[in-house]
């Protein structure tokens, strides 16, 4: 091969023995090569594979193979093909679903999500931004979409000395794109909704608690409302808590869209509202719990705790007898025994019975892989009171 070689030393290669897709600055000798695929060796000079290389950032290689493979054009396409055919279930008309999740999926810092006949991608990585062209060809290529958007406006690609834009890669993609998610439409805002359109890793979950709403429901940090719209299906009637205005009037037109007149739509800070539920003493059949990130960093995750239980705590106090609460956090850094030994304190001091009906995490569009924990960060519960 004629690409560059970069030289790591041995912890590094074991990274990769194990499993690990990464390999960081500290342990890859100093090099002065431009952002791209490199030659990944030892110090004895034998091959270890190819990586995307990134000469600014603390990941300085991800692997993408451990052959001596021509990466080029035809090797993104088959590796996305790939991708989008473990995900046939999902090939339902009008719906959203993950192609490709990164590391997940063999491929680092690559995230391609699919609404409809229109695309969403996220270059995420200096590496991968120098051969954005192979990229965006071979996902037209394999997925055939009506058009590519690439929503590279993320923060972490700060880190790797890379601008944050938003990218007409193919076509013209629509502001709004309408989506089934089982029974319920919705739209989402391709070029300013959160992530690259919506919340598609919660997209299983929201079926399933549309499965189980009953009676009073109250969907907090509702957002667009997506759980909202699958408990209104089911339940008497749905409050659904945000503190964003904007979210709230998409989250009344995708009602509209169903024709669902049974939700109340409530702009409020949710931390203030479950104090005043509670102290009301307001009852609730079904509630969904699903906040933003409460810890981005490491050094957050006592505090992000600390208010995972109160929410948590209070939600459980208002909960009715036989009543339904899924919970969930996506802060990466708090870990599942952190979440669950969260729960099981605020379970203690709400002094309910609660019963662990099932555990469940982010969409099988969203595969995790066991020797890479950065794919998983979503994790939850559904609870039910017993008393």
């Amino acid at each position: 091969m004629s690409r560059p070689a970069v030289v790591v030393n041995a912890r590094g290669a074991t990274r990769w023995r194990y499993g690990h897709p990464w390999i960081f600055r500290s342990d890859v000798e100093p090099a002065r090569i431009p952002p791209g695929i490199v030659r990944v060796e030892d110090r004895r000079g034998r091959f270890l594979g190819q990586a995307l290389w990134s000469p600014r950032s603390e990941i300085r290689l991800r692997l993408l193979a451990t052959a001596p493979a021509d990466i080029g054009l035809d090797w993104w396409t088959d590796q996305i093909r790939r991708a989008d055919r473990r995900r046939s279930a999902f090939h339902v008309g009008g719906g959203a679903y993950r192609v490709v999740h990164g590391e997940g999926d063999g491929l680092p810092s690559l995230i391609v999500d699919r609404y409809g006949d229109h695309v969403v991608a996220q270059l995420l990585s200096a590496g991968l931004e120098s051969v954005r062209d192979h990229v965006a060809a071979a996902i037209r290529s394999a997925l055939d979409p009506q058009s590519i958007l690439l929503r590279n406006d993320v923060s972490v690609r700060r880190h790797e000395g890379l601008p944050l834009e938003i990218v007409q890669a193919y076509g013209v993609s629509p502001e709004m794109v309408e989506i089934l998610e089982g029974p319920v439409r919705y739209r989402a805002a391709l070029r300013t909704g959160q992530k690259t359109g919506a919340f598609l890793d919660q997209r299983e979950n929201r079926e399933l608690m549309g499965r189980l709403a009953h009676g009073r429901g109250l969907d907090l940090f509702s957002y667009q409302g997506l759980f909202a719209l699958h408990l209104a299906r089911q339940a008497a009637s749905v409050m659904a808590v945000d503190s964003s205005g904007p979210a709230l009037e998409i989250a009344r037109q995708n009602a509209e869209l169903n024709g669902l007149s049974n939700i109340q739509w409530r702009e409020a800070n949710v931390f203030d509202l479950l104090r005043a539920l509670e102290e009301g003493g307001e009852r609730f059949d079904t509630i969904v719990l699903d906040p933003p990130a409460f810890a981005k960093r490491k050094d957050a995750v006592e505090r992000a705790l600390a208010g995972y239980k109160e929410i948590n705590l209070r939600a459980m106090r208002i909960l009715s007898p036989g009543g339904v609460l899924f919970t969930a956090s996506c802060s990466f850094h708090v870990g599942r025994g952190e979440f669950f030994g969260m729960l099981a304190d605020a379970a203690a001091d709400s002094g309910r019975r609660l019963v662990l009906e099932r555990i469940v995490g982010q969409g099988t569009d969203h595969p995790e892989l066991l020797t890479v924990p950065e794919t998983g960060y979503l994790k939850g519960a559904i609870l039910r009171a017993s008393d």
